[in-house]
């Protein structure tokens, strides 16, 4: 693993391109605890997105991380989305959502390895 920081990643809508805040992480045997996506993002200006909107996941690194997942916080409810192809759509209800989108490398051979790992935070507001 190359740095010494997990990548960036950027959220891309439409022809725009967003950068998001590394949250905890372990990167070359160094763990660093962080804020939760809310905290992290206190008084930052949500991403405005249409509902519905196809949002993507861009990350200029190799190797890809092959593992990862995306929870959406609102209201104090957390749920799961799925991502695809690095790809998610934006809600359909209006409001402000907090994301926490966590990825891991973890080893090909050994079951339960990781290599390293990110979380990132960004906050849409579907208008």
């Amino acid at each position: 693993m190359s740095g010494e920081k997990p990548p960036e990643v950027y959220i891309q809508i439409g022809n725009e391109k967003y950068e998001t805040k590394l949250g905890t992480y372990c990167w070359k045997g160094t763990c660093v605890d962080m804020a939760g996506p809310v905290e992290l993002l206190e008084g930052k200006e949500p991403i405005k997105v249409n509902p519905g909107e196809k949002i993507s996941f861009i990350m200029d690194y190799e190797p890809k991380p092959n593992e990862f997942h995306l929870t959406q916080i609102s209201e104090n409810n957390e749920n799961e989305v799925l991502v695809k192809e690095n790809s998610f759509l934006a809600p359909t209800q209006k409001g402000v959502y907090y994301y926490s989108y966590g990825v891991w490398w973890m080893d090909e051979k050994e079951a339960n390895l990781s290599h390293g790992d990110a979380f990132y935070a960004f906050v849409l507001e579907v208008m």
